[in-house]
């Protein structure tokens, strides 16, 4: 194996970076100065306190928090409708293309897609979850290469992603995406009975994919997991970050890192590529938020200790100069995984989008060859 390049400080799954907290720290700190205020009132004798706060409520202007909602949900119907607006097809007229709505497990409104060959036998369904920052929309090519090899093809935006509910960019719960996840697959499975399923992630969307194969009741459902670029070793960029994220990601869950990296890390070696997604409204390219940050921290602390109890048939594929996701951490979990069917392609010099590196069809052809031989043993 090729000598890895230095990674980046890691890391939002695809276009930021956890910057070091201690440059919010001032803000944070006049929070906790308000919130500290608010318990010493609610210490106040019960008769102080209701004057307190009847004084209090005739004073305060109108809360903000309608405001935002507000203007979260005008954000969300407008993601959505640049969401419907993507072309599909790709001038492939061989496939059979639609969006729906899929209620996750919170009852929250997902942004869903389907390709299907027009003709021939289904060999099996691939399901997409993308990376954290994009969309399922940017993989149509690839959804096109699945579809003329006769799999059918579904993809779910993540909540806060691309025509989901939520704030963009922001995930209050990656363990609420697993769910989603098993609950959309098992949606899949119930309307296309005895068609083989392979579930796919990249960069963080493999973190949340194999997280969720590790539960027996999806693992059942799966024939296997294909993994690019997984986000499974992810450390802060400072160690005082991973200390005090669990304590700020409660406090100021939304808070953005101004100082965040906001220009595009290198993820494709195709400079076409890289300027659509940078260019693309639907790609988060903001400041990341404290709790999606810990989420990320969180999720790649729980897989690191579970390599060893993985039994789910996977591919797992990483590009040998990704500076987003470890290549190591990739060759980690396929030496220590117990799967009895398991492989694993390091492409020399790729960086992390491999979709969208110049070499894509072979990319693409490597995970189709390897869900037939799956389908065929």
């Amino acid at each position: 194996m090729s000598t890895m390049a230095e990674m980046e400080p890691l890391t939002s799954g695809a276009s930021n970076r956890i910057i070091p907290i201690l440059k919010a720290l001032r803000t944070a700190l006049l929070f906790i100065h308000a919130l500290v205020f608010s318990v010493l009132v609610l210490l106040l004798p019960r008769r102080y306190r209701r004057r307190y706060t009847a004084d209090s409520a005739a004073e305060q202007p109108p809360r903000k928090s309608v405001k935002r909602w507000r203007l979260e949900e005008e954000d969300t119907f407008k993601r959505r409708a640049l969401a419907e607006g993507i072309d599909m097809t790709t001038g492939n007229e061989d496939c059979r293309c639609s969006t729906f709505l899929f209620y996750g497990v919170r009852r929250n409104a997902l942004f869903t897609r389907s390709w299907f060959p027009v003709t021939g036998q289904k060999k099996g369904i691939l399901v997409i979850i993308h990376g954290l920052n994009e969309h399922s929309g940017r993989y149509a090519q690839f959804a096109k290469q699945l579809t003329s090899c006769n799999f059918g093809v579904y993809a779910m935006d993540w909540t806060g992603h691309g025509g989901s509910d939520g704030l963009h960019g922001y995930v209050p719960s990656l363990d609420h995406v697993v769910a989603d996840t098993g609950a959309f697959l098992e949606k899949i499975k119930s309307e296309n009975p005895g068609v083989p399923c392979f579930l796919f992630g990249h960069s963080t969307g493999g973190a949340v994919v194999l997280k969720a194969a590790s539960y027996p009741n999806i693992e059942e459902m799966l024939e296997g997991i294909v993994l690019t670029s997984p986000a499974l070793r992810v450390k802060p960029a400072h160690p005082i970050v991973g200390a005090v994220a669990p304590f700020f990601s409660l406090v100021i869950p939304k808070f953005q890192f101004k100082g965040a990296n906001k220009r595009g890390i290198p993820v494709s070696r195709d400079p076409a590529a890289l300027l659509a997604k940078y260019s693309d409204p639907l790609v988060y390219t903001g400041p990341i938020r404290v709790r999606t940050g810990h989420e990320i921290l969180r999720i790649s602390s729980y897989l690191l200790r579970n390599f060893k109890s993985v039994t789910v048939p996977f591919f797992v594929l990483h590009g040998t100069a990704d500076k987003v996701t470890d290549p190591l951490a990739s060759q980690d979990l396929y030496t220590q995984a117990a799967s009895k069917f398991k492989d694993m392609k390091l492409y020399d010099g790729f960086l992390h989008d491999l979709l969208f590196e110049p070499e894509r069809e072979e990319v693409g052809q490597d995970i189709i060859s390897w869900m037939e031989k799956k389908i065929r043993s």
